[in-house]
């Protein structure tokens, strides 16, 4: 029998994601001739694009998915390796196909997918489940998700970009079925499947979400719920305990029971609920430390606890003493900056140099867009880990902007802009500079008072 023929590499970076692909870039630009292999489960890497660096901390660019040959002629020295890939599927355009013919569907989270989602669905009936009492709770507060609701009531402003990217996943799906309904027709029946990469942030971009309905949008948010139990239409008809009846004589082809007690039929179920870090590949035989999310634990330098081995991204967790300023949340910024980091790292090491804390660890700093508005999120902008010992100031002018500013001991220490504020820059430093700002009360809002200048 024929030995398998084996190569070994200097560096091996598992993933073709934002945090992957920045991490080979960063890697073999501090060592260009590094024999480095790149294993992703799709023929195609995320690449950023259009990067701009808005402030000390505060970045903005695009993500593109590109061939994999792309990355490979630009360093000679990599080599991309594809494994496990099992069909190649463009979800967003399945999803298109599917809502076409819908007229209601039900859409489960409150994250950024679900907040994108809802905003962008038109045409049909949206039911939306949220678990907690107000919208967008992991970035904004109750004041701020109604200063956006009023959006879901307006015409939405067309948009003309491109789609660059379609969707890979490594899940196979029934011979002749639309994997998206498919998928969420079946419910818990649905057998194990491997993860694919995140969706991105320019996912729904130049596609058109229109259902069967002649309609703009209609939703209806269900607050402080979750999913009991999924039934289809058999199901739900056979079961001793249906109560449900049809409405107007109609069926659908899946039922959705909520634990505030409704239910509601729908064409199909969307499940936006958040990331799960993939670790499971790299237990089997190993000692990794996870972290309470279930994350690989890594330390300052972006290295797990088994020796020269380093984590990035959805994967990974944190476990450093954090700045008072700064928290994960696995955002694509995060991906990137902790991909270009532990390259860093991973160099240094080699290199035997040393190497310090990355500044953008000092201020956790985002910027998005949500309902069409910009939204940029400084520090601790819910007031994490602040208990009582914060106030907050707060100006809203409907339908154009939304500030809000956590103070702390009379220092700025999180802020939410929401629209085009013009402040993000100025509160950055406020943040940094930790200057105290008691003598200013709610002047530090004042709209008459240009703020910009005043700091400066």
């Amino acid at each position: 029998m024929a030995h398998k023929k084996e190569k070994t590499f200097q560096f091996v970076i598992v993933g073709g994601g934002i945090a992957g692909v920045t991490c080979v870039e960063q890697l073999l630009s501090q060592i260009p001739s590094a024999d480095v292999a790149l294993i992703t489960a799709s023929p195609h890497i995320k690449a950023v694009t259009n990067y701009k660096q808005v402030s000390k901390t505060l970045e903005k660019f695009d993500v593109e998915e590109r061939p994999s040959s792309v990355l490979e002629e630009k360093f000679p020295s990599l080599t991309v390796i594809h494994s496990a890939v099992k069909s190649l599927h463009t979800q967003a355009h399945a999803f298109q196909k599917c809502l076409s013919k819908a007229k209601r569907i039900v859409i489960v989270g409150n994250g950024g997918i679900a907040l994108e989602l809802v905003y962008e669905v038109e045409g049909c009936e949206v039911i939306w489940a949220v678990k907690d009492k107000a919208i967008g709770n992991t970035f904004f507060d109750a004041g701020a998700a109604e200063f956006l609701i009023p959006s879901l009531e307006a015409d939405k402003t067309e948009s003309t970009a491109s789609c660059k990217r379609p969707r890979y996943t490594t899940e196979e799906p029934a011979p002749g079925a639309s994997q998206t309904a498919d998928k969420n027709l079946q419910g818990h029946d649905s057998g194990p499947t491997e993860f694919g990469s995140a969706l991105g942030p320019d996912w729904h971009e130049g596609i058109v979400f229109r259902g069967a309905e002649q309609v703009s949008r209609r939703v209806t948010m269900e607050y402080q719920c979750e999913v009991e139990k999924l039934f289809t239409s058999e199901e739900l008809l056979n079961s001793p305990q249906q109560t449900l009846k049809p409405e107007n004589g109609q069926s659908w082809p899946v039922y959705i029971q909520l634990t505030n007690g409704k239910t509601f039929g729908c064409d199909f179920v969307v499940s936006a609920t958040g990331v799960v870090p993939n670790t499971e590949p790299f237990l089997h035989g190993n000692n990794f430390e996870l972290a309470d999310d279930g994350g690989l634990q890594v330390d300052d330098h972006m290295m797990t606890t088994e020796p020269d081995v380093y984590a990035a991204g959805d994967v990974c967790t944190a476990c450093w003493e954090h700045s008072p300023l700064w928290q994960q949340m696995r955002l694509w910024t995060q991906a990137r900056q902790m991909g270009w980091y532990a390259g860093r790292c991973m160099a240094a090491y080699v290199l035997s140099e040393p190497i310090e804390l990355d500044f953008c660890f000092e201020l956790f700093s985002h910027i998005t867009k949500f309902f069409n508005y910009k939204v940029v999120l400084l520090g601790k902008f819910n007031g994490q880990g602040l208990g009582p010992n914060h106030e907050l100031l707060v100006r809203c002018t409907k339908g154009q902007e939304y500030v809000k500013v956590v103070l702390s001991g009379g220092k700025m220490v999180g802020a939410v802009l929401i629209g085009e504020t013009d402040l993000e820059e100025t509160f950055e430093n406020l943040i940094l500079n930790q200057m105290d700002l008691t003598m200013y009360g709610e002047e530090l809002l004042n709209p008459n008072i240009d703020i910009e200048d005043y700091f400066d």
